[in-house]
């Protein structure tokens, strides 16, 4: 998976995301690699195999896809994601960390 710091002009806003799920836990010490397992978690909860699409570092700056588009009024990662069908929206302690998933099963919601 590519790392990239963050260069979008848009900064994350909540109101940007859908299907949000809220999880939260050791907000000072949560490392991303934990804040992933725990999405992973949910999101196999949620939906028949999930398929990360993408998802955002917010302590760090990071995201992936490394994408660019036109979109002038969210993210470019978050565009890439919801343009394919994300599904779920996952926050791990607020805008800390946020992952986007899709059921790769066909007719799934």
């Amino acid at each position: 998976m590519t790392v990239t710091i963050a260069k979008t002009c848009i900064p994350l806003e909540r109101w940007m995301l859908e299907n949000v799920v809220d999880l939260k836990d050791r907000p000072d010490t949560l490392t991303f690699d934990e804040a992933r397992r725990m999405a992973d978690h949910e999101a196999q909860k949620r939906l028949k195999n999930p398929m990360l699409l993408a998802w955002y570092d917010g302590r760090r700056g990071f995201f992936s896809p490394n994408v660019e588009c036109c979109e002038p009024s969210r993210p470019a990662w978050l565009v890439y994601a919801q343009s394919r069908g994300a599904q779920c929206t996952i926050t791990v302690n607020g805008l800390d960390y946020v992952f986007l998933y899709r059921s790769t099963e066909p007719d799934s919601a």
